[in-house]
Parts: structure tokens; C-alpha cells; sequence
């Protein structure tokens, strides 16, 4: 089902890129950051190309709650006890100042997209929490912002303690984004839909990017595709996972919380308004592509929650999202690697994105102007000291092993006539192991069961019909055609 912000907006279409083309700036993915870098940009004497593999913010941002703050969890106190008060200021300072500069853009180009400043809130109901909620407050507070320690919120039911921060805000992003899309092409701005990049390759004194059928040749590039889709010698693989959640839309047919909520305890319930009528709860999150989790009740669980609170409520829409998360909850933006000068990323934004996209792209507009940006070192793409993360580089290292050896071995305990309609697994057959989906109608559709990014075997997602990698987080629809970063080809077609 569509997102909300996909069902109020008509979405702009533009062209397939059919020739080969030079450019000064590829901007590789057309979602918020790719767009919000190319706006940056603007009038510096560049010549621009942005180009997506799919359509227009198609990707995570159509999917957003679009919440613009800088209350990201419990960070604040972590970031500081793990890299020190200065860091931890920095990083507030960068959000705060990019919900700044999201407000100054609506009202310099004037962009009816819904726009407030509202307060934001972390809560627990739990005792286990009580401590976390009053050190995060006292953190906060002593870096600067105004926080406030709070025993009562608007949300219909009570809390034992929160933290709230005060004047964030929440948007209509298509709507935010259109515009500025709108604006990118007024100002001569190149931008290519349904073109998927595949490689990315130095050339001479720049790069030469290679669509299915064309090629790009830019001096500077940056990936704006969610996952880096160059494996080496970023090595972000290694210092990043993929983490789904899932959103449901409601009308509660009752007064309409005040604010934005998450929850500080798992698992995370999120509460964001839209509008009067409607009322954003999110939650369910778990790794993408993890064995064990029942994927088929995160929707149910959340309709079963929100009817708790509100007894009324009628469901209106339904959809999923995916996030990268870093292994030290830090977002990389900056540079690929130390030995490829030009070519930048920005991703990890661990759910927040609205702010997070802002600052990457004031970032790179700085790098590539050769301008000094004060956040630029916090957020250091190339720095190692997220496999510090002993725990969640174990659990990625052991997951990885799992996929790609021990799984790929272990036979399958599923054969074809196990399978019912409507529904997908790995199956044995002929003394090898298949992907396949069986349709409603008893159709099927095979697949090689392992993922073109680096060969881990694939889990069925029965929820959403699709095959998701556990260790990078691709995902593929189930005829095998890609959906997800970071692969860049679809399945093989598998003979059964």
C-alpha cells in the first residue's frame, strides 16, 4: 500500500537516460539527500546530474514519518560518554541548524508543504528506563538546548517520565521535495528516472558511472542511494546494517495527540499527527532479512496496539520503511574512501533522515567547494572506529558466516509441495537449493536464492512477497528484480 505523503501528491516524471553524457556533479540517487545536495549546489558553476534507479523520492523517503528533529533516542548522553562533550554538542548543533535551514527553504522558495514547529517527546512507561530519561535530560540540557524533564503528555494514556524537546517540527516531504525538484530543473539540473547504476569506476582525472546502458563521466560523484552501491574501498558493509520498521495511518475518530512521540523502551512505538484527521504510529522494527522474526504480524501488532488506545480508530494506510543504522549509531557522511578523492556518501541515518539529510548535504556542497564545515568530522565516512562495536560486528560477522557458509550447506527442509499459494520459500529441488514464490493461483516464480551483492543466501519476506538479504539488507521483488541498495543486479532466474 502507498504512504500517505505518495496517495496527496502526483509525483513528476522525467526521462530514461539514453546516451552517454558528461557532467561536472553525478548525484547518484534521487530520494532527499540526492535532492537536497543537488539544491545546494545550485548557481556555484557546476554542471549537475541527478539520476535514480527508480522514480522521484520512490525509495525510504516516500516512507518516512517525517519528523524533522534532532531528538534522535537516547543519544546524547551515549555520544557523549562514548566520544566526548564536544562531539556530542557538534551533533546537536548540526540537527538543530538543519531544522533551521529546512524552515528557511519553505519560506524562501515559498513551498506550501505543511510545515510546523511542533515539540517532540521520549517516553518510558517502564521503571527500567527512569534513570536513562533523567541522564539524557541532564546531557542535553549541558550541551545547550532547553530540554525539559515531563511526568504527563497528551498521548491517551500515562507515562512514568519523558524528555521533551521543544520547537522541532514535521512537514509534507513530497510535497517539500517536489518543489525543490521543480526549482532543480528551472536551474538547468539533469535528472534521469528509471536508470539504474551499476558500476562506478575511476576515469582519468574523474569517474565514469555505467548505467544498464549508458555511461556517465563526472569529476565529482556522490552516492545518494541509501546503501553505498560501491563495495570497496568504502568497506561500509562492514560497519552498517539494515533495520526495517512498519507504519500504520489511522483516524482515531478522537482529539488528535498533541506532538510527536517514540518511546525510549523496545519494542519503539512512534506517534506523529498529520493533520487533524489523521495520526501516524510506527513500530515493529527489526533486522532485514533476520531468520526467526514472524514478519507477517507487524501490521497486526500495530493495529492491535493503536485499538487499544484508540477503541474507534479505523486503519487508512499501511507501509514499510528501511534504514541503515551504523555500528556506532553515527551517521557516515563525507568522503568514500582516502584514496578516491571526489566521490562522497551519505548514509546511516538510523530513522532520521529529515535532519540528517540536510546535514549531509550542506557537507558535501562544502567538500566539494573546498570549504571547511565545522560538522564535517563527527560524521567521517572513512573512519574504522565503528568496528569497535564488538557486540553488533560480532552479530554481523556471525550472520554473515551463517548466510554465506553454514546456510548455503545446510539442505532445505521445504520441497515444492510443501509450499502453499500466496506463499515463498527456499525449497530443495533436483539436489539444489531454489527460491520460489507460489501466486494465488498456484503460479510459480524461481529464483537463485542468493544475493548478487555478495552471495548471502536469501530470506522470504511473506509480508511484502519479497526475498531480503540478512547480511546487507538488498531486497528483491519475487520475480527477483531489485528493489533495495546495496546490490545492483536483480536474481538469476532459476529452472524448476
Amino acid at each position: 500500500m502507498n504512504s500517505y505523503w505518495v496517495d496527496t501528491t502526483k509525483r513528476p516524471e522525467f526521462p530514461k537516460l539514453d546516451k552517454d553524457i558528461d557532467t561536472d556533479i553525478c548525484i547518484i540517487g534521487a530520494g532527499i539527500t540526492g535532492i537536497m545536495t543537488a539544491y545546494m549546489l545550485l548557481n556555484k558553476g557546476f554542471k549537475i546530474t541527478l539520476i535514480d534507479k527508480g522514480e522521484i523520492c520512490s525509495g525510504v523517503t516516500e516512507n518516512t514519518t517525517a519528523k524533522i528533529t534532532s531528538q534522535h533516542g537516547l543519544i546524547y548522553n551515549y555520544l557523549e560518554v562514548t566520544f566526548g562533550t564536544e562531539f556530542a554538542k557538534l551533533y546537536l548543533e548540526s540537527n538543530e541548524k538543519a531544522i533551521r535551514t529546512i524552515e528557511d527553504i519553505v519560506k524562501k522558495e515559498n513551498i506550501d508543504c505543511d510545515f510546523m514547529r511542533t515539540d517532540n517527546y521520549i517516553y518510558t512507561c517502564t521503571e527500567e528506563y527512569l534513570q536513562r530519561i533523567k541522564d539524557e535530560v541532564e546531557t542535553v540540557n549541558r550541551l545547550g538546548l532547553n530540554a525539559e524533564l515531563i511526568e504527563n503528555t497528551k498521548l491517551p494514556f500515562d507515562i512514568k517520565l519523558g524528555i521533551k524537546f521543544p520547537n522541532q517540527a514535521k512537514f509534507h516531504p513530497l510535497k517539500y521535495l517536489y518543489k525543490i525538484v521543480e526549482i532543480l530543473k528551472e536551474n538547468d539540473v539533469q535528472i534521469y528516472t528509471n536508470s539504474k547504476v551499476v558500476k562506478v569506476e575511476e576515469k582519468g582525472d574523474g569517474y565514469k558511472v555505467e548505467t544498464e546502458e549508458n555511461e556517465i563521466d563526472a569529476k565529482y560523484v556522490v552516492m545518494a542511494t541509501h546503501y553505498p552501491i560501491k563495495n570497496f574501498p568504502g568497506l561500509h558493509f562492514l560497519k552498517m546494517y539494515q533495520d526495517r520498521s512498519y507504519v500504520i495511518t489511522i483516524e482515531p475518530r478522537s482529539k488528535i495527540t498533541e506532538g510527536m512521540y517514540i518511546s525510549a523502551e523496545t519494542p519503539v512505538a512512534s506517534f506523529r499527527p498529520i493533520n487533524e484527521e489523521f495520526l501516524i504510529i510506527g513500530g515493529s522494527d527489526h533486522k532485514t532479512g533476520e531468520n526467526g522474526v514472524d514478519i507477517e504480524v507487524a501490521y497486526k501488532s500495530l493495529e492491535t496496539y493503536a485499538k487499544e488506545i484508540y477503541p474507534s480508530m479505523k486503519v487508512k494506510y499501511r507501509w514499510a520503511t528501511q534504514d541503515c543504522v551504523s555500528l556506532d549509531k553515527v551517521p557516515y557522511i563525507g568522503n568514500f574512501s582516502n584514496i578516491m578523492p571526489n566521490i562522497y556518501i551519505a548514509t546511516g541515518y538510523k530513522k532520521w533522515g529529515m535532519t540528517t539529510s540536510h546535514v549531509a548535504a550542506e557537507i558535501i556542497r562544502d567538500k566539494i567547494l573546498g570549504k571547511e564545515n565545522k560538522y564535517e568530522e563527527i560524521y567521517k565516512a572513512t573512519r574504522m572506529q565503528a568496528l569497535k562495536n564488538y557486540k553488533e560486528f560480532g552479530n554481523m560477522l556471525r550472520q554473515s558466516a551463517y548466510s554465506l557458509g553454514i546456510n548455503k550447506i545446510k539442505p532445505s527442509k521445504y520441497k515444492l509441495e510443501d509450499l502453499e499459494k500466496d506463499s515463498g520459500g527456499v525449497i530443495e529441488y533436483e539436489g539444489k537449493k531454489v527460491g520460489v514464490y507460489k501466486d494465488k493461483d498456484g503460479k510459480i516464480y524461481a529464483v537463485e536464492p542468493y544475493c548478487k551483492h555478495l552471495g548471502c543466501e536469501l530470506t522470504w519476506n511473506n509480508l511484502e512477497k519479497t526475498w531480503d538479504c540478512p547480511c546487507h539488507g538488498s531486497r528483491y521483488d519475487y520475480k527477483g528484480k531489485l528493489i533495495t541498495e546495496p546490490s545492483v543486479k536483480d536474481l538469476d532466474k532459476a529452472d524448476i
